[in-house]
C-alpha cells in the first residue's frame, strides 16, 4: 500500500466511496471523547485543512457544511489522522462551547442500548431551539 507523502497527493491516496465520501470519526482531543460521525468530500477535507476548522459533506442537505455555520459549535482542529486502510479519518479537535450534536448535546453517542431499546442517557446542555434558527 502507498504511503502518504509531502507531494500534494496526500488527498488523492485516500480511499474514497462510490459517492466521493470517506467517513469521518471526530473526538474532543482533551478528553479524548468521540463527538460525532460525519462524511466529508475532496472538498470539504481541503477546506478543514486550509482553515483549521472542521467543514463535512452533508448527505441530508447534499451540500458543504461547515460545524458551526448556524450553532457557533466551530470545531477547531488539532490532527488528522487516517486509519491504516486509508479509508476513514479521525479528527481531533476543540470544541467550541462543549456542544457537537444538534440535539444540544457534548457528543452526537448519547444513546445506550438497553434491555432492547434505545435510552438516552446524556444530558441536553442547550435547547436546540435556541441554538438553530430554524429549530
Amino acid at each position: 500500500m502507498s504511503q502518504p507523502s509531502a507531494s500534494g497527493d496526500w488527498i488523492d491516496l485516500l480511499h474514497w466511496n462510490q459517492d466521493g465520501l470517506i467517513p469521518v470519526v471526530t473526538q474532543e482531543s482533551g478528553s479524548g471523547r468521540i463527538l460525532m460521525q460525519a462524511w466529508m468530500n475532496r472538498a470539504a477535507l481541503a477546506e478543514t485543512v486550509a482553515t483549521g476548522r472542521a467543514a463535512y459533506w452533508s448527505r441530508s442537505r447534499n451540500r458543504l457544511w461547515r460545524k458551526g455555520e448556524e450553532s457557533g459549535h466551530f470545531q477547531e482542529v488539532v490532527e488528522i489522522r487516517a486509519d491504516c486502510d486509508m479509508d476513514c479519518l479521525l479528527l481531533s479537535v476543540r470544541q467550541a462551547g462543549g456542544i457537537a450534536c444538534h440535539t444540544g448535546r457534548q457528543s452526537c453517542f448519547y444513546l445506550r442500548l438497553s434491555n432492547a431499546a434505545w435510552e438516552a442517557v446524556e444530558p441536553v446542555l442547550r435547547d436546540p431551539k435556541t441554538i438553530y434558527k430554524h429549530s
